[in-house]
């Protein structure tokens, strides 16, 4: 099994970070460019990756009372993660996310995984302030 955990700090109210990464219908805004969630009857999506061409069962959960989404792959339990909004005072959040990848043929390595988490959280950024700077405008 390999984990991997990345986090960045985010200029704004926990809420509105959380609101902005559980949209649904932005999930491709901040996603890993090549991955994208199509919402079938929640819990349940279909994850495709561009990659491979293949689809994947999937679950998401979000508990906007605890500011965390959860997801993972349904029936073969490939992978899973976790995505945690944390408030840290003046008016700025935490994001944290964390990867589990229990079958390694699906694990694509630490520094790629690593990347592609940057990446996720710098673009999932982006959208919050752009949706921060829409609302304030």
């Amino acid at each position: 099994m390999s984990e991997y955990e990345r986090s960045r700090t985010m200029p704004a109210q926990p809420e509105h970070v959380f609101d902005q990464a559980a949209n649904t219908r932005q999930l491709d805004a901040w996603l890993p460019r090549e991955l994208h969630v199509r919402v079938e009857d929640p819990p349940a999506v279909t994850v495709h990756e561009d990659d491979t061409g293949q689809d994947t069962a999937a679950l998401m959960r979000s508990e906007s009372d605890q500011l965390r989404i959860e997801w993972g792959t349904r029936g073969h339990g490939a992978y899973a993660g976790w995505l945690q909004v944390a408030g840290i005072g003046s008016g700025a959040s935490e994001v944290t996310v964390h990867l589990s990848f229990f079958d390694e043929g699906h694990d694509p390595g630490e520094r790629q995984v690593c990347e592609a988490l940057d990446d996720s959280l710098r673009r999932l950024e982006e959208q919050v302030r752009l949706r921060v700077d829409n609302a304030a405008g």
